[in-house]
């Protein structure tokens, strides 16, 4: 009876754990609170503490952690190539949008915005803010504009190589609508300058 107790206990633990690397893939900037909040909505129910217990011992690290571990602040490698080639230009609305994350400190604390612009317009066509820099918050300005904007198939999503914008959340909600990622390379100041010039 004991041993099929240990059995049962070690499989919930590996399907949590599986839960908990799965939602660290969907966006790896997640730390033990918000992936024990993810494994929750899949099914697994776990609190924070059992979260951070499984996290540590699966070796599951945030990108801001493993940083903070001196493994550098190098942007990852691209999920989507470049389609732009820093030819900034469109000749129709939503046929190029750029997008990008900003910080922002406010008397409450830091608030993080993100933003897609229209190259056609040179106007800003949906956000999201939020006060962690997540996936949800890339995903979210990308629905907002989608919403405002309407038939975007075959738009082209140019971001840097930013987890956010990495992540496989963002990659489905792109397919959802028939959108192309793209990114440039890391660092590159030229992407930065083109999303981050004044609309008209």
């Amino acid at each position: 009876m004991a041993q099929q107790s240990d059995r049962d206990a070690d499989l919930l633990r590996a399907y949590r754990i599986n839960a908990l690397h799965d939602a660290h893939h969907d966006d790896p900037t997640f730390g033990y609170r918000s992936l024990a909040d993810e494994a929750r909505r899949a099914g697994w129910r776990m609190s924070r503490r059992t979260a951070w217990k499984l996290c540590s011992q699966a070796g599951i690290l945030s990108s801001s952690q493993r940083r903070r571990r001196g493994k550098g602040k190098k942007a990852g490698p691209p999920v989507f190539d470049d389609h732009v080639q820093r030819v900034f230009h469109a000749d129709a609305p939503n046929r190029l949008w750029l997008t990008d994350i900003t910080e922002h400190w406010t008397s409450e604390g830091k608030l993080y915005c993100c933003a897609i612009k229209d190259v056609f317009s040179n106007r800003i066509v949906g956000y999201s803010i939020s006060d962690r820099m997540t996936a949800k918050l890339a995903v979210d300005a990308v629905r907002n504009a989608v919403a405002r904007r309407g038939e975007v198939a075959g738009c082209i999503l140019h971001a840097d190589r930013g987890s956010q914008f990495r992540s496989r959340a963002m990659a489905r909600e792109l397919r959802r609508h028939d959108m192309v990622g793209s990114m440039g390379r890391g660092g590159a100041a030229g992407d930065n300058a083109a999303m981050e010039s004044k609309p008209s």
